[in-house]
């Protein structure tokens, strides 16, 4: 009754009546939601079961112990050959599903409450024994059931077989069984009281969602300003999302980086949350580093209106508002302002939090067949959907997040695409509309702000209020070599520059900092009195301290002492730094000008020299034509073959030789006039046919071709589509299923009080999936749970998990040799 009582609260809320009623095509009735909520009811009924309450017997008692999700399948079996089962009630209940020819769908729904669909399990029937009578409970439960739930009837049928309807009731009932088992929330009564305990069920799941942050949540009467939510006025783009119609259902903004495409999108979520179309707001970046520094930002904006705390949605990450929590014994969590964070304290339940900021996997997760993907799912349909950086997807994630976006969509839920670089080709198909030419592509206007409802873009008056453009000389530099990346960041610092380094792999992140600090340590990047570099493999409390470190001498009013920062692609994105020069290796268009924002991001004086934005951009020896002649991998450029499929980072040469061309060709771009053509000239699908011809490519883009395919087909038999029928199974391992291919590896836990190589504590650290199997033709994983040895060595350490071992130091983690 716990469960039930949460589940028809929530099934009250206003944007939750909404999402059933689209779910549905068709208004829910008071009976109908007092029906769901009697079907609810019926979740546990397997631990009426003797096999089931024998755990709880004495030992001699114990026998043929089950599961109680088998034993309610083994329950409804006998139930339907029972006309007196639950005094006739079950079959009254059941009536509806029989009329719908839906029965099937919705039990697998009812018994997926533990986050997956089970089978059914019909054979064998209860035994009777002289010291349980589980009839007896049985009918109690059904007495119970029809004085508590007195007008749960369900009107025309054919709106259960809408498969959407299905899968939000299993997303929402299983919310509501983890609300429902809190033993706080819902400390356990062993005696019942007959009806009065329906009174009390209702009002503590009432206390209940006030508590857990899903209702009663801070917000202020009258609808925030974009003034009250950042101090400035709105300029820009910041200005057209107030021209956007609250009931467009999907909108992509278009703007260059740190154009404030951010304090956009809070300005659409506060709208819409005034508006009552949304409850919460879930903002989706690429990766961690960039969700921790965004949680910062947007926490802001919420206490500068009284609105909700913003939590962080990175698993091993316990920060909501400006407090820390600390894991304790029995999956509990301290904050240091001994508050509670229901919401924050579990990765499964990020995306029922008010506000939450963290990676997009959480989402991709919300569209794949996982353990608790309904769960996600149906929380995230009652927010608002922001999808940063969204041209950073490949072909697989790209396949899962419009299939989860799809169904968002589809239940009335809204959702914000951002990106600075975004393809015509991908943005017709997030639109559902068709590709314009090159012509056509480049001549469309930048910024913009699509959507979903308008047939054409909003988008600025020539002139208005544009930030500034700057003229970026790109020059090419014919090797790839780290002592030549090294040599010009040297010469540069040394001149008094602020330099930063992006190189394409983590690999030759390290050798060109090796490089680095064997000439001039002194020039480079500081952290705990030693030279560091910023890349993905390093434990998340150390990933802070390097990203405090470049802000404090690349961030906006910082002293303007030369200092090299070297790094990955962990760079490029959501970091406000700025650097006089600029040394990048080759990387395809769209990416490069996510590079290029970091270059004379703001005003500044800055040193002889360097009065106009330089970059230099280092190229393969040789050209790219061998890459594809031979399937060679230099540095993320090509790839090399891996089971008759090309592996890599930038494979796709055809895009790379555009851009190399465009930076050969034209050696002053104007940013962001220049964005829509640059990146038009590199990604279009006739500007890559046009560079594939003339370079004989053929072969090789077949493969590439060919590699997309595979990955949109992978993607398609894991996704969860929720406008098809709901699922009997999941695959059997959620290891094997990956929001994105190649992705990180397991969290694993380092022991308590564990040190890191900048002298604090670290809690976590995650190793590439690929290290973490033992052979290409085995199957064999690390798993999160594997317990990690710690040997010091210094300021390093060696950390062993199972059969694996890696190193982690000032150049993060690393593999054994």
């Amino acid at each position: 009754m716990d469960v039930a009582a949460v589940f028809e609260r929530l099934a009250r809320l206003p944007v939750v009546v909404d999402r059933l009623r689209r779910a549905a095509g068709r208004d829910i009735a008071h009976e109908e939601v007092q029906w769901l909520a009697a079907f609810t009811f019926l979740h546990d009924i397997g631990k009426l079961s003797p096999r089931f309450q024998a755990k709880a017997w004495p030992k001699d008692e114990q026998r043929d112990l089950r599961g109680h999700l088998d034993e309610g399948w083994r329950w409804l079996s006998s139930a339907h050959g029972r006309p007196d089962a639950m005094g006739g009630r079950v079959h009254t209940l059941f009536a509806p599903l029989v009329r719908s020819r839906a029965g099937e769908a919705w039990l697998h729904a009812l018994f997926a409450h533990h986050g997956r669909p089970t089978s059914a399990t019909n054979e064998g029937r209860w035994p009777n024994l002289p010291f349980y009578d589980w009839r007896a409970q049985e009918a109690a439960m059904g007495e119970a059931l029809g004085a508590w739930f007195p007008d749960a009837e369900w009107g025309d049928p054919a709106a259960l077989r809408c498969p959407h309807l299905v899968h939000l009731f299993a997303g929402l009932l299983t919310l509501a069984d983890w609300i429902g088992s809190d033993m706080v929330a819902f400390p356990h009564k062993l005696e019942l009281d007959g009806a009065s305990y329906a009174g009390r069920a209702r009002r503590q799941a009432e206390a209940a969602l006030r508590r857990f942050a899903i209702t009663d949540v801070p917000w202020p009467d009258a609808a925030p300003s974009f003034h009250d939510l950042t101090g400035f006025a709105p300029r820009g783009i910041q200005a057209l999302v107030g021209r956007l119609p609250v009931a467009t259902s999907l909108a992509i903004l278009e703007a260059e980086t740190g154009s404030g495409k951010t304090e956009a999108a809070l300005m659409h979520f506060a709208r819409l949350r005034s508006a009552g179309r949304v409850d919460g707001l879930y903002f989706a970046v690429p990766t961690r580093a960039a969700a921790s520094q965004l949680f910062a930002r947007v926490g802001e904006a919420m206490r500068r209106i009284g609105g909700p705390e913003a939590i962080l949605a990175v698993p091993g990450q316990l920060r909501a508002g400006e407090s820390e929590g600390v894991r304790l014994p029995g999956y509990a969590v301290r904050w240091d302002d001994e508050k509670e964070r229901w919401a924050a304290e579990h990765a499964t339940r990020f995306l029922a939090a008010p506000v939450a900021v963290g990676t997009v996997d959480q989402v991709l997760m919300a569209g794949l067949r996982v353990k608790y993907a309904h769960l996600r799912g149906a929380a995230l349909s009652r927010n608002l959907l922001v999808l940063d950086e969204v041209h950073a997807s490949d072909a697989y994630m790209n396949t899962v997040a419009r299939s989860v976006i799809g169904d968002h969509l589809a239940l009335g839920g809204h959702a914000l695409l951002m990106s600075a670089t975004l393809g015509s080709a991908e943005r017709a198909r997030w639109l559902g509309r068709p590709e314009p030419n090159l012509d056509a592509a480049k001549a469309t206007t930048y910024p913009a702000l699509w959507s979903s409802d308008l047939p054409e873009p909003l988008h600025l008056p020539d002139e208005a209020d544009r930030r500034r453009e700057k003229r970026v000389r790109p020059r090419l530099v014919p090797t790839m070599a780290a002592a030549e990346a090294a040599r010009i960041a040297l010469d540069a610092a040394r001149a008094g520059a602020r330099v930063l380094v992006i190189r394409n792999t983590v690999a030759m992140a390290v050798e060109t900092w090796r490089a680095i600090v064997e000439q001039d340590a002194a020039l480079c990047l500081t952290v705990a009195g030693g030279p560091a570099l910023h890349h993905a493999r390093f434990a998340a409390e150390d990933r802070r301290a390097l990203d405090r470190a470049l802000e404090a001498v690349l961030g906006k009013g910082c002293a303007g002492a030369p200092v090299i920062a070297v790094g990955s692609q962990t760079l490029e994105q959501s970091l406000d730094i700025d650097a006089d020069l600029l040394v990048t290796d080759l990387c395809p268009m769209d990416v490069l000008l996510q590079r290029i924002g970091r270059l004379h991001r703001h005003d500044r004086l800055r040193p002889d020299g360097f009065a106009e934005p330089v970059i230099h951009i280092l190229c393969p020896e040789g050209g790219l034509g061998r890459l594809a002649q031979e399937k060679r991998f230099e540095n993320g450029l090509g790839a090399w073959e891996k089971n008759g499929v090309l592996a890599g980072v930038y494979i796709d040469l055809r895009g790379l030789e555009a851009t190399r061309r465009l930076a050969a060709d034209d050696p002053v771009w104007t940013i962001p006039a220049d964005n829509r053509a640059l990146v038009e000239a590199a990604t279009h699908p006739d500007a890559l046919a046009a560079t594939e011809t003339e370079m004989g490519w053929q072969e090789y883009t077949a493969a590439v071709v060919m590699k997309a395919v595979a990955e949109v087909q992978h993607a398609r038999m894991l996704v969860l589509d929720r406008s098809q029928p709901f699922p009997h199974a999941f695959p059997g391992s959620d290891e094997l299923v990956q929001t994105r291919l190649g992705a990180r590896g397991p969290l694993l836990t380092l022991p308590a009080g564990t040190i890191g190589p900048f002298g604090h504590p670290i809690t976590t650290i995650a190793p590439p999936a690929h290290w973490c199997r033992m052979t290409e033709a085995q199957i064999c994983w690390i798993v999160a749970e594997t317990p990690v040895e710690v040997e010091r060595h210094g300021d390093a350490m060696i950390l062993r998990a199972g059969d694996w071992t890696f190193g982690y130091g000032r150049e993060g983690l690393k593999r054994a040799s």
